[in-house]
């Protein structure tokens, strides 16, 4: 009897995954071990391994769709069966697959109850949207275009939203432009047009589906924000110490090709404060709140499709320099879309840094399940008040979002002490 592969469960929170390409063909051998396929989930794209020996019989999803948690993918038996029919796949969504390998082993067959709701097909213009009141719709951007390029578009079919015409369209139709009524310009050059592109408009008008990545972070920070009590924790640091000593370390420990970055201070210190106010390390579970015994410290790392969340496990027993060299390591897995499930799980904390893009202070929505999150701002040299008179300073804020079903104001406050402390004498973290 032919196996039926079904779409596999790969991350806590994928719901579909994109069937981003298949490495097999139908009527392929398949041996146990083999790579099937690549699935983009909504963290990164893995592949998907086959368990069974045989022929791959019947591919049932195409390359770039969605599929739900338990559909048929493919089945696999010996040559001459009968493969059942399955029940039709949602419509094919646009993916974005990055063919990256993970390795990840994925016992097939697994069958995960997931209701996902359909996506809307896009709107098909219809030529009578493209002019109301009897004006013919067009972008500034294309009526300058065709006036430059001699072009009559009253008879050209739009493929803008609405059926507006666009840029593109009478660039297509250049090429056997009639002389528009107003006059017989000369047409321009590409220079030209480049020019009046930018003068224009910033960007052509598109429209993208959304990944699975992007799905996901949309859905699950509406339920943080909407569902999560937040309130915010504000404090500013003296940052001359840490940003000294780091100076200092990087310029000892350059020939051993170590360079430190203020986030690697923030994540060490991070860890170290829940040392002395662990009640910040913990998580509301509706009917209980759980302590977690270890510092499990998450941090912020942008990818094309929106951010992820690499954990760096065990950080209150790990020294700056370990906790430095595996930060860069997953980051550079999470630009690449390989991390492992267990690299970007299990976080007790997070935190995200944005001094590094020049920005002052901002506020993070809390991750779920963590109880809070720290967001960074950039150090600034700005005037400040020492014993009486005006200095010159170093200065770094930091903002802690705190769900205030486990975290109260006071209990925040000393957890940003506890940073405070920490971080305004940074030799602390090298002990």
């Amino acid at each position: 009897m032919a196996q039926i592969i079904d779409m596999p469960k790969l991350s806590d929170t994928m719901t579909v995954g994109t069937l981003v390409k298949w490495k097999k063909k139908e009527g392929d051998a398949v041996k146990n071990g083999d790579m099937l396929a690549e699935v983009e989930t909504d963290k990164a794209t893995m592949e998907l391994e086959s368990f069974f020996d045989g022929t791959l019989l019947k591919i049932f999803a195409p390359e770039g769709s969605q599929i739900p948690i338990g559909a048929a993918l493919c089945a696999i038996g010996k040559v001459g069966e009968t493969v059942e029919a399955q029940a039709p796949l949602p419509a094919a969504a646009s993916a974005n697959p990055q063919g990256i390998k993970t390795g990840a082993h994925v016992a097939p067959g697994t069958q995960v109850s997931s209701e996902t709701p359909a996506l809307p097909a896009p709107a098909t213009p219809s030529p009578s949207q493209s002019v109301s009141s009897g004006r013919i719709g067009i972008s500034p951007l294309a009526r300058k275009i065709a006036a430059a390029k001699g072009i009559d578009f009253s008879s050209i079919q739009g493929s803008g939203p609405g059926g507006r015409i666009v840029r593109a369209d009478i660039m297509t139709a250049a090429g056997s432009a009639v002389p528009a009524k107003t006059g017989g310009m000369k047409a321009s050059s590409p220079e030209s047009s480049v020019s009046l592109f930018s003068k224009d408009r910033i960007q052509e008008e598109r429209v993208t589906a959304v990944s699975n990545m992007r799905g996901t972070i949309a859905r699950r920070l509406l339920e943080s924000k909407t569902q999560i009590p937040h309130f915010y924790v504000e404090m500013e640091i003296d940052a001359a110490p840490l940003a000294l000593l780091r100076q200092q370390l990087n310029a000892a420990l350059e020939k051993d090709g170590v360079k430190l970055s203020i986030n690697d201070f923030i994540l060490k210190a991070s860890a170290e404060a829940m040392r002395r106010v662990p009640t910040v390390n913990a998580s509301w579970e509706g009917t209980q709140v759980r302590f977690f015994s270890a510092a499990h410290v998450a941090f912020a790392v942008a990818i094309d499709d929106g951010l992820i969340t690499p954990v760096i496990h065990d950080a209150h027993l790990k020294t700056l320099f370990q906790i430095s060299s595996e930060a860069k390591q997953l980051a550079k897995l999470a630009k690449e879309k390989k991390l492992q499930p267990a690299q970007y799980t299990g976080g007790t904390f997070c935190v995200s840094n944005l001094g590094m893009m020049g920005v002052d202070r901002f506020s993070a929505i809390i991750n779920p399940p963590n109880a809070a999150i720290l967001a960074v701002g950039g150090i600034l040299e700005k005037p400040v008040a020492s014993d009486g008179r005006i200095e010159i300073g170093q200065r770094m804020v930091l903002t802690l979002s705190c769900d205030h079903r486990v975290v109260d104001g006071a209990m925040g406050a000393q957890y940003l002490g506890a940073l405070k402390q920490l971080l305004e004498a940074p030799s602390l973290l090298l002990v």
